[in-house]
């Protein structure tokens, strides 16, 4: 579809309730002006934008990450979360910066419009969170490290993006648009990106449209949800489920499957291993156990604040890790990453101008090292990654002095 071409539009009768589907481009000014026009035609009573609540807040309140609690965010085992937030949004930013548009203009025109004509506004969409992780987990285990590999050479590329690739977010959605960049497992990304939020977007409309309300509604979504949206409109029309059994299916795509329990069980059972080598070391010779022993604490201690270096972590950070990381990794409640975080943000405590710049900064490589928010993040990631490399580097060396 090109910039001067009227975006595609389907229309469905759902109930008492006419719906006008608009397939928008994420990359055209074209598709913004569309959209800006249909709701200043009084043609419609309610708009429904593909947003969820997260992104509204990122449109809308582009200060937001300023109120951003770090430290909660650690806490609740969130930083890989948010680094993966970031970094998609850094890909944008790059496409903003290219083609002169920033991804999403038509849905700040379909929420500035709806608000001048006072006009209800639904979001329908997924939160990215779950999206993120319905994504994660729908990669296979062994595939998953490419995954987060290509996000992060996402980040560090500054290549061009190309003139196939901003098409491809004019023709189609703009996150799945975002993971292809990296990505390559396109069929086992679609299900949870498109297939799913086409799904939910149908039920939430459902949810949101109650009898003798918004009987008009302009519906915008990227062109690549258009079709499918559409089938699950007209299925749900030709046979309309009760509202308990359309909030059930909505809530079945809102979840996440939960960690397998030997999942749970593994950092535990790797504990118990690697006392048993402690304990079988010192039964030998006490020599040998102490041996053990340091070779635990010098690889632990090291992979770790090699992590934290690699980030550009404060002096006493990365010293912090060598001292933690030995510790915590026999001791599964607590990771090393939050201790290293937690000594990164006392050392180095977050400006309000770090959180207003944090997404600008992220769009180059270099602002996740110099942006204070972004750092930390990094220093979390990293030396949790090298803690976690290096408990399977040093189990392996126990094991074989003492059984090699």
């Amino acid at each position: 579809m090109s910039d001067s071409a009227a975006g595609p539009r389907q229309h469905v009768d759902l109930a008492d309730h006419r719906l006008t589907l608009l397939g928008t481009a994420h990359v055209s000014q074209a598709s913004a002006d569309e959209v800006r026009d249909l709701i200043r035609s009084g043609e419609f009573d309610a708009v429904a934008i593909e947003l969820c609540a997260s992104r509204y807040q990122s449109l809308t309140q582009p200060d937001a990450m300023a109120k951003l609690d770090l430290f909660q965010v650690l806490k609740q085992g969130k930083a890989g979360m948010v680094a993966a937030s970031l970094a998609l949004g850094a890909f944008q930013q790059r496409v903003a910066e290219q083609s002169g548009i920033e991804p999403g203009a038509e849905m700040r025109a379909a929420v500035k419009e709806a608000k001048r004509a006072e006009l209800p506004l639904y979001l329908i969409d997924r939160e990215i969170g779950v999206t993120l992780k319905r994504v994660y987990q729908n990669v296979p285990w062994y595939k998953r490290f490419n995954l987060i590999s290509g996000l992060l050479g996402s980040v560090l590329s500054r290549q061009k993006v190309s003139r196939e690739e901003i098409e491809k977010l004019k023709e189609g959605d703009v996150l799945e648009s975002t993971f292809a960049e990296f990505a390559e497992q396109s069929q086992t990304l679609y299900e949870p990106l498109i297939a799913e939020r086409d799904r939910f977007m149908a039920l939430r409309l459902v949810e949101e449209l109650p009898d003798g309300e918004a009987r008009r509604v302009l519906v915008v979504i990227g062109a690549g949800h258009l079709k499918g949206m559409a089938s699950h409109l007209e299925g749900l029309n030709d046979a309309p489920p009760a509202r308990e059994a359309v909030n059930a299916e909505r809530a079945t795509l809102e979840t996440t499957a939960p960690r397998a329990r030997w999942w749970k069980a593994l950092p535990w059972i790797i504990v118990a291993l690697v006392l048993t080598g402690f304990a079988i070391g010192f039964s030998r010779d006490t020599s040998l156990g102490w041996s053990l022993v340091g070779e635990w604490v010098l690889i632990n201690g090291s992979f770790s604040a090699l992590g934290a270096l690699v980030a550009l972590a404060h002096p006493l950070t990365i010293a912090a890790a060598f001292v933690g990381a030995p510790l915590t990794s026999l001791n599964p409640t607590i990771g090393v990453g939050f201790v290293t975080a937690g000594t990164e943000l006392y050392c180095r405590r977050p400006t309000v101008g770090d959180f207003s710049r944090l997404r600008r900064d992220v769009s180059h490589w270099r602002g996740w090292w110099r942006n204070r928010v972004a750092r930390t993040l990094l220093v979390f990631l990293f030396s949790s990654l090298g803690s976690a490399i290096a408990t399977w580097v040093a189990g392996l060396r126990i094991a074989g002095q003492l059984f090699g």
